[in-house]
């Protein structure tokens, strides 16, 4: 077998080895003998197009375009041409598929059923990994990199399976990286001859050229980079989500800078983790809390808010987030007028309830908890940063209850227009009928207050809407149109309609997401389970603030401010429970039992317990879609960047010393000066290795056009080296660190963006990476001849 060829089924089995990952994943694990089949005639495509041979571009594009065949006959042979031939049909079937796998993994827990979808999802990942590892390993002939892929299919497995058996998993990735970085190094010294495969004499090895000595830098290379990235592999999905917080559960990490202001928060959607909650078996507690108000019919428990609407999703818009104050500013647009009273809240939040944004009574006002917590005023919720989260906090809220009344909302002045500006904004795709329906509910209406109660008693009272999960509420942009239709969803259709068709009628809308009040218990506290997770629209009314509405029928409880007759409205006022209906069994059926494809699309899937949880977008594919981002961050990222990054650490390595000792001098000098010399020939200057010091040092200030001050430091610089190489006692120089900054700091002001960009991304010096890797093999190699050449002669002088 060629050496070739064996590079190609060690990629292969590379791939294979680490989406074992992923088999814990999927339930039953039968996919995997079809991806590997389908692998194996990938990998055979490009043993043959090499053979030929082909172009490198050519040959990737032969593997790319008979993979797409592949997955055409195995998963849309009706919709191709000739039953393997893709066409549009194939390319929307795929759509199809995909976004039914998605709807699938939100659906179900680990492991999830082996849906067509979900087996499209993984089977179409590990062809594209193997296809990147392929490309890399074999086509391209650099076997390092390709465990950039191998690496994010192993990490992204890792961090949504989590569970005991991770580190077989890591030790089937890394046995097939490691495999395929010996193969390349056995293909690569296979073609200096045998010597290099261990199998010559000893006279063979002192004959061999020290020009082969940079044959084998790349295995050096190659296992440098491999420890890296094994070493990253076993760190990366303590990042990634684990989907252990259920309901609301983990979202993005790290968001902001850590200290003082600034940083922002992604607009991410909180509640997208839905594994847990959609099927839990019991009313798990989420949290419980005490707080010195009788009045907790209407303490909703506030996660974030939802202000960003792009006709299928509500989300969080990306906004700046600071450190959380002392005491938070007042709320916007609440006058000294309105009636409040202000309340203290003690929150314990349950173990295993993991979600990045604070649960808090609105609006609070101060919030004493321990942790890496950060403040978004805007919306007045706390998120956690750098990895915090809720599991099993405790902390105390000083909340307003703000009580306005009926007169004071219908009375309110329009808003200022930067909040209509931002909170009125409804997308051209939203269909006519919302706002047609908007105006036709609150015709005869005098003011905005007016139009929301009318809105509130229309989906709660008098539109004959119910409370239902078993719907065809339709996805994208007309699910809001058919939803008015079919008249049947729960909250999040509720609270997205009702906000949304506010929105067309002038008044500041947004949706809130958290829990209603939860249950009394017997001792006093209130219990939060996960069946009184809800969703609400909030309105915006000058003099009075964000206010909540409640338009979802038998959820919660309705305001009291909107309990009133207003002019049209003959109905009655809908019925205002005293406590959360969590307390009562459901005679609604489970999300696993009822809830539709199209009702998941719109991302209104609530759990079997009734859970509420807000929507996603139509492309938002879950775990392919975190797959797809963290291997193109990595191919994109990480191979580019290596250089700069092995650049900076040599930097900070030989400029961090401070050669005080008498013995150090020397090698601090030296230090220093190469590091001028590496900085200016980054930009263009190479070394010249025959010239001195002074020489060189004129040289580099000449070409580098460099200004008086800079000059003075290389100047400084070379005397301190000449000292070192022909005084007999050289002393020492203080300052040269700085020295060496200062010119690069002038190379950077002198040279052109993209000679700066160049020596950013791509110096020049970053070639002694092989020539160090070449030195050390070229010395372990003649002491490794030198150890056999004596053993060699050990027996021969005894038997003398």
């Amino acid at each position: 077998m060629s050496g070739r060829a064996r590079l190609a089924l060690c990629a292969a089995a590379a791939t294979l080895m680490a989406s074992c990952a992923m088999l814990p994943l999927v339930s039953p694990a039968t996919w995997i003998f079809q991806a590997a089949f389908l692998l194996a005639v990938q990998t055979g495509v490009g043993a043959l197009t090499r053979r030929v041979p082909l172009a490198r571009p050519l040959t990737v594009a032969a593997q790319a375009l008979v993979t797409l065949m592949l997955l055409t006959l195995v998963f849309a042979r009706q919709q191709a041409v000739a039953v393997i031939v893709p066409g549009p049909e194939v390319f929307q079937h795929f759509g199809t598929l995909l976004q039914a796998g998605a709807d699938d993994v939100g659906r179900y827990s680990i492991p999830a059923p082996l849906s067509d979808g979900i087996r499209l999802m993984v089977v179409g990942g590990v062809l594209v990994i193997g296809l990147a590892v392929d490309a890399l390993a074999v086509t391209y002939r650099s076997a390092a990199p390709a465990g950039l892929p191998l690496l994010a299919l192993y990490s992204v497995a890792a961090g949504l399976s989590g569970g005991g058996a991770a580190w077989l998993w890591f030790l089937l990735a890394a046995a097939g990286y490691l495999m395929l970085l010996l193969a390349e190094g056995r293909d690569r010294l296979s073609q200096w001859g045998r010597v290099f495969g261990g199998s010559g004499g000893s006279g063979a090895a002192a004959r061999a050229p020290e020009s082969t000595s940079g044959a084998v830098a790349p295995v050096r290379t190659g296992r440098r980079i491999g420890a890296v990235a094994l070493g990253i592999a076993l760190f990366v999905p303590l990042a990634l989500p684990s989907f252990d917080g259920g309901l609301l559960g983990a979202a993005g990490r790290g968001v902001g800078n850590g200290t003082g202001d600034g940083g922002t928060i992604s607009a991410v959607n909180p509640v997208v983790s839905l594994r847990d909650s959609l099927n839990v078996n019991e009313d798990r507690t989420v949290m419980t809390y005490r707080t010195n108000t009788s009045e907790t019919q209407d303490l909703y428990l506030r996660i974030v808010s939802l202000d960003d609407f792009d006709g299928t999703a509500w989300t969080p818009t990306q906004r700046h987030i600071v450190d959380v104050p002392k005491t938070f500013p007042a709320p916007i647009g609440l006058s000294g007028q309105v009636k409040r009273a202000t309340i203290q809240t003690r929150i314990s939040a349950a173990d295993w309830y993991a979600q990045d944004w604070l649960p808090m009574p609105y609006p609070a006002s101060k919030v004493d908890i321990n942790g890496s917590w950060r403040y978004e005023p805007v919306g007045r919720a706390l998120v956690g940063d750098h990895g915090q989260n809720t599991r099993g906090v405790q902390y105390q809220v000083t909340s307003l209850m703000v009580e306005p009344t009926a007169q004071q909302l219908a009375s309110a002045p329009e808003p200022s227009p930067a909040m209509r500006r931002e909170f009125t904004k409804v997308p051209e795709s939203l269909p006519a009928v919302v706002a047609r329906t908007a105006r036709k509910v609150t015709a005869g209406s005098a003011n905005h207050y007016e139009q929301a109660v009318k809105l509130q008693d229309y989906f709660a009272v008098s539109g004959n809407f119910q409370y239902n999960t078993q719907v065809q509420a339709g996805s994208g942009s007309t699910a809001i149109a058919n939803f008015l239709k079919e008249k049947q969803g729960f909250c999040v259709h509720f609270s997205f309609a009702m906000a949304s068709m506010a929105r067309t009628l002038g008044i500041p809308a947004r949706v809130a997401v958290g829990f209603t009040p939860g249950t009394p218990q017997a001792d006093g506290s209130m219990s939060v389970g996960l069946r009184d997770a809800h969703a609400w629209p909030e309105l915006y009314f000058e003099g009075v603030g964000w206010t909540r509405f409640e338009p979802t029928p038998s959820r919660g409880t309705v305001p009291s401010y909107t309990q009133t007759n207003t002019p049209g409205n003959t109905e009655p006022v809908a019925p205002k429970p005293t406590f959360s209906t969590s307390a009562a069994p459901s005679t609604a059926p489970s999300a696993s039992e009822s809830c539709s494809t199209q009702l998941r699309k719109l991302a209104a899937c609530p759990s079997q317990s009734s859970a509420a949880a807000v929507g996603t977008q139509d492309d938002d594919w879950f775990g392919f879609r975190t797959l797809g981002l963290t291997l193109a961050g990595l191919l994109i990222l990480g191979v580019p960047l290596l250089p700069m990054l092995w650049r900076m650490r040599v930097r900070a390595a030989r400029l961090g010393g401070h050669g005080r000792a008498e013995a150090d001098v020397a090698a601090y000098t030296l230090r220093a000066w190469l590091e001028v010399t590496d900085t200016a020939w980054d930009h263009g200057i190479p070394p010249e290795e025959s010239q001195t010091p002074r020489k060189a040092a004129e040289r580099i200030i000449g070409l580098g056009e460099l200004d008086p001050e800079a000059a003075a430091a290389v100047h400084r610089l070379a005397a301190a080296v000449e000292q070192v190489l022909y005084a007999p006692r050289p002393r020492q120089v203080a300052g040269l660190a700085n020295d060496a900054r200062r010119v690069a700091e002038a190379f950077g002001t002198s040279a052109s963006r993209p000679a700066r960009l160049r020596a950013l991304l791509a110096p020049r010096s970053s070639v002694r990476v092989m020539w160090s890797v070449s030195a050390a093999l070229t010395s372990l190699r003649t002491r490794l001849s030198a150890r056999r050449q004596a053993l060699l002669r050990r027996p021969s002088g005894q038997n003398g």
